[in-house]
């Protein structure tokens, strides 16, 4: 509920400022497309853009954003590699525990990384060490997190 309303809130505040409005036919578009008058004399939202589903500003991320050595506590590790000639895919050899190793394949996406280990469907997420959960990682700035307990951060 708190992150629909902060969305809402950026949503309209991204409509403030002097954005040049262009006008197409009898269509506004733009940040804050104005109401047109409807034959009645009153206000008629007919030919005005829908609002953009996405925020303002966002970008699509790339793979090479994750390519590297990410590194856990006590020897864990992750190494994001691309796979040749395959868009948005790596492959993630890991260790996420002491006794748990293995490579997976992953498809990058808007949210981060996603791929099935052991028949469940998991996503790194981008984070800060903070929210890896991990005493050792607080503090670090470039990390990856799968659950709490689970991430790998950039020195």
């Amino acid at each position: 509920m708190k992150l629909a309303l902060t969305l809402t809130a950026l949503l309209l505040l991204s409509g403030c400022g002097d954005r040049k409005r262009e006008t197409e036919g009898n269509v506004t578009t733009g940040a804050a497309a104005d109401a047109t008058a409807a034959p009645d004399g009153g206000i008629s939202n007919v030919g005005l853009a829908a609002p953009s589903p996405t925020v303002s500003g966002a970008v699509p991320v790339s793979r090479a954003r994750y390519l590297g050595r990410w590194r856990g506590v006590e020897g864990l590790n992750l190494v994001v590699a691309p796979r040749s000639g395959e868009g948005d895919a790596v492959s993630l050899a890991m260790q996420w525990s002491l006794d748990d190793k293995g490579t997976y394949d992953g498809e990058v996406t808007p949210e981060g990384i996603a791929f099935e280990r052991a028949g469940v469907r998991e996503l790194l997420r981008p984070s800060d060490g903070a929210t890896t959960g991990l005493k050792y990682l607080d503090g670090k700035k470039d990390c990856l997190t799968v659950e709490p307990g689970e991430g790998y951060c950039r020195d």
